[in-house]
């Protein structure tokens, strides 16, 4: 699982291990209901199925997160249940309230992140007024809620806290991801999975169950190892991500020396063709677009001629972890051609051309000044080669709302349009060579 070339057999592995886990559960004495368990596992892993064959490789942001948050909710869940059993004593009640209230935010979250995804939410930082103090004050509600569940003598008779308990435990979830923009959701998808690692570990110490608290801790252990190496990527801590709303406002319009210069695709296949070496650095517009095929084509259209091509993957390029290598290895693009940050950096000085596709902030050099919104956030240093040339549809700024000073570059020209059709351009132009 710790390396691309080894991840799919692990992925198989652990749904083997899985499916294992669930015939066991039929071998429990004195198990009940055997039919409904049986529909209920036929139900989820047909959905689930049908889901992963129709879904799109430009999707998997989007179904990663709903997943995540499915698996928060079977852990809410199962807590529900559990604390509605009249027997659960103090210390296994509070791991079940723990559980429960971490799927829930878990559960609630996830959803916010998939419908920013998806496009049926806003995707930058939604805001109001007093957002802060009411987030704490419905986290700090779930929490007292939860310690009436954990002790009920607290208040007697006078209402049945459990189900308010989930109320603002969900609430939390949803209110937490508002302010959350979609650059970051791949920090925000991998804190979630985290999330609901612990969730089910946590319900696993209540009901005794070993292989979910096996489960639950190494998802949430590589869960939070990820979610804090991508935060690192971008120079930022996790309460500024999760607090810090970040991209609701743009920066204000300062003092960029140079212009935007416009190419067109036929100048920009006689570059790439009489290239020695090309850098591909990839971003969340390729994704949009679709363009990945077509940049295959590309890769061996210049590899044909002689041409070294690379592809620069930041860790945070795209929409959840490991984005622009998923898309990338789906259209065949070999694994020793992509290369991360650290590896690449310091070879842009001595590359010919570099093509930005649909790649942003991560490819600012303002994160090198000082006052910056990007400052200190590691990028592609892409400005630092002879010739850069950047496919995107306008002259837009990136997520973060800071101009990019890369456009206005002297070594840098622009080629405006879809990705998809701006790389079907370049693949044309240079079967014409």
């Amino acid at each position: 699982m710790s390396h691309p070339l080894t991840a799919r057999s692990g992925i198989v592995w652990a749904g083997w291990a899985m499916l294992l886990a669930i015939l066991v559960t039929f071998l429990m004495p004195g198990l009940r209901n055997i039919p409904l368990i049986v529909i209920a596992v036929l139900i989820g892993g047909g959905i689930g199925w049908i889901a992963a064959e129709r879904v799109a490789m430009t999707d998997m942001p989007q179904m990663v997160a709903i997943y995540n948050g499915m698996g928060g909710g079977a852990a809410g869940a199962i807590a529900a249940v559990e604390l509605l059993r009249s027997t659960s004593v103090a210390s296994l009640s509070a791991l079940s309230v723990a559980g429960g209230l971490i799927g829930g935010i878990s559960i609630a979250g996830s959803v916010v992140a998939f419908l920013k995804l998806q496009g049926w939410m806003r995707q930058k930082a939604i805001t109001y007024p007093l957002q802060q103090p009411t987030n704490i004050a419905v986290l700090l509600l779930a929490l007292v809620m939860g310690g009436f569940v954990v002790d009920p003598s607290i208040i007697g008779h006078a209402f049945n806290p459990l189900f308010p308990f989930f109320v603002f435990s969900i609430a939390f979830g949803f209110l937490m991801a508002l302010p959350i923009g979609g650059a970051d959701m791949p920090v925000i998808i991998s804190l979630f999975n985290a999330l609901t690692g612990l969730a089910v570990a946590l319900d696993g110490f209540a009901l005794t169950n070993f292989a979910m608290v096996v489960a639950g801790t190494l998802v949430g252990a590589a869960g939070s190892m990820l979610t804090l190496l991508m935060a690192k990527a971008m120079n930022r801590s996790i309460p500024n991500i999760l607090f810090g709303a970040f991209g609701a406002k743009e920066e204000a319009a300062g003092e960029i020396k140079g212009s935007m210069k416009p190419i067109d695709a036929d100048d920009v296949a006689v570059m790439l063709a009489y290239a020695n070496t090309v850098i591909i650095a990839p971003g969340y517009g390729m994704a949009v677009a679709q363009a990945q095929q077509k940049v295959k084509e590309l890769m061996d259209l210049l590899e044909a001629r002689g041409v070294s091509v690379k592809f620069a993957i930041h860790p945070v390029a795209g929409r959840m972890p490991g984005h622009m290598n998923v898309l990338l290895a789906e259209a065949g693009v070999p694994y020793d051609h992509l290369f991360d940050r650290d590896e690449i950096n310091q070879e842009f000085e001595n590359t010919d051309v570099v093509l930005v596709i649909g790649a942003n902030d991560v490819v600012n050099p303002a994160a090198r000044r000082k006052g910056s919104p990007l400052y200190g956030m590691p990028i592609l240093d892409v400005d630092r080669a002879k010739n850069v040339i950047v496919l995107k549809r306008g002259q837009g700024r990136g997520f973060s709302g800071v101009e990019n000073e890369l456009f206005y570059a002297d070594n840098t020209k622009l080629l405006y349009g879809d990705a998809q059709e701006s790389v079907s351009r370049l693949v044309q132009a240079l079967k014409k060579l």
